[in-house]
């Protein structure tokens, strides 16, 4: 039997973007339009500004947009959407309602038809928002019994005391509370054209999808109050914080540290960094406190970016009796890339894995048309990617050491234990100040 040696991967080969086509409606409406022709599908992505709006009811409505207008039931929706290949869906978070679909790529015209629908004419049917009430009161519910969901909201808290981002998930009693008239009111609000971008992906000539989107499009108008977010705070250390959990079998560990936003000249360091100490599989932190000592099944940091600023979030779920020992590993790993720069082959390796997921990323239409609308709710298009790259390819280990010595140090972060104190907070207390509350 003969064996051959596999090709060493080419991540720094030069990166082949597509064309973005591009337009401002005159109702304010951005759209981007890029053709990849991979299969004959389109990929729809919609991004309304919606930062500073009323938590339960913004997500009750992205829930229940497509329950009706008035003149299609939910039903008749589906159905229309069915019969192109196509689906339709809503999320939000802190900064934006992001609408989400694909259809067969002559279905575009009637998909962007039933999606102007909804923005202009949803009508929320009582029986319909009753029905999207209560499934989402449940899925709350179920969250609030979830460890992760809950080390995840005190760690939220944490980090941003009074601003708007400190509370993401509406209570229960909250959601029970909107009303259909409640919906319709924020609709009316907020769901405006001035400053939404839609990114069009696929099987498509670019120039007619921009100009089918503008005709379809075309009769939402109106702009929306100003939502505008002001800046995170400083992230403020602190005692950890020890969140009781009565009877739980492991602990939730939640650390936040200062990150940059994308356009910072060093963003690229930082983000090799980043890999090197927990944003990947081969991380540091992952072979500590995994492979080498078995305390967790899997560890990872990344950094969750928003309008208003980034945070790099490290969390990882460990045995009861190593909470400990895994909250001391992890601060021995921060300050180790901390104050000792990255050795050159696991440098080289994150720098690898760092270009090649990039790439990966925009392998397919779907990934395409989520990098390009992510990239856009930041005021960026895909040429960032190409900077990015080079960024990558270029950073040295003196960088990245200066990035991680001033973003990553141990003293820098804000920790969150969720767990069963009786039988962690005397392991925790050895270690630092150790501040409780209950879950």
């Amino acid at each position: 039997m003969t064996s051959k040696t596999l090709p060493d991967l080419v991540p720094d080969a030069e990166l082949n973007l597509p064309r973005e086509r591009e337009r401002t409606l005159s109702n304010g409406l951005t759209v981007i339009a890029i053709r990849r022709s991979a299969v004959p599908l389109v990929e729809v992505r919609l991004r309304i500004p919606f930062g500073r709006a009323p938590l339960a009811p913004a997500t009750l409505l992205s829930h229940a947009l497509f329950t009706g207008t008035s003149g299609l039931s939910s039903i008749d929706i589906a159905a229309e959407l069915q019969a192109v290949g196509g689906s339709l869906a809503a999320g939000v978070d802190p900064d934006r309602l992001l609408i989400t679909g694909n259809a067969l790529a002559d279905g575009l015209d009637r998909t962007l038809e039933l999606l102007a629908s909804v923005l202009t004419d949803a009508t929320f049917p009582a029986d319909e928002v009753s029905v999207e009430r209560d499934r989402l009161t449940d899925h709350i519910q179920v969250a609030l019994s979830q460890p992760s969901h809950l080390a995840r909201v005190a760690l939220l808290k944490r980090m941003y005391g009074t601003h708007p981002y400190a509370v993401q998930t509406p209570a229960p009693d909250q959601v029970r509370g909107v009303e259909q008239e409640a919906l319709r009111e924020l609709h009316a609000a907020r769901i405006r054209p001035a400053g939404a971008v839609l990114v069009l992906v696929g099987d498509i000539d670019p120039d007619q999808a921009i100009d089918t989107a503008e005709k379809v499009l075309g009769g939402w108008t109106g702009s929306a109050p100003d939502g505008s977010i002001p800046p995170t705070p400083v992230l403020e250390t602190g005692p950890l914080l020890l969140v009781d959990r009565p009877g739980s079998v492991q602990s939730s560990l939640r650390l936040a540290l200062p990150a940059l936003v994308r356009t910072d000249p060093d963003y690229a360091a930082f983000s090799l960094a980043n890999l090197v100490f927990g944003g990947y599989f081969s991380s540091r932190w992952t072979e500590n406190i995994r492979e080498d000592k078995g305390y967790t099944y899997g560890s990872y940091s990344s950094v969750d970016h928003y309008v208003a600023g980034s945070a790099l979030v490290a969390a990882t779920e460990v045995a009861t009796e190593v909470t400990g020992p895994s909250l001391l590993e992890t601060q021995y790993e921060l300050g180790r890339i901390a104050s000792l720069p990255p050795g050159a082959e696991e440098l080289e390796q994150a720098r690898r894995y760092a270009l090649g997921t990039l790439r990966l990323g925009m392998s397919t239409q779907s990934g395409l048309a989520g990098l390009a609308s992510m990239y856009a709710g930041f005021g960026l298009r895909l040429e960032f990617l190409r900077d990015h790259s080079a960024a990558l390819a270029a950073a040295t280990r003196e960088e990245v050491a200066a990035a991680a010595a001033k973003y990553l140090a141990p003293s820098r972060a804000v920790t969150v234990v969720l767990g069963d104190a009786e039988k962690i907070e005397a392991q925790l207390s050895a270690l630092t100040v150790v501040e409780r509350s209950a879950a």
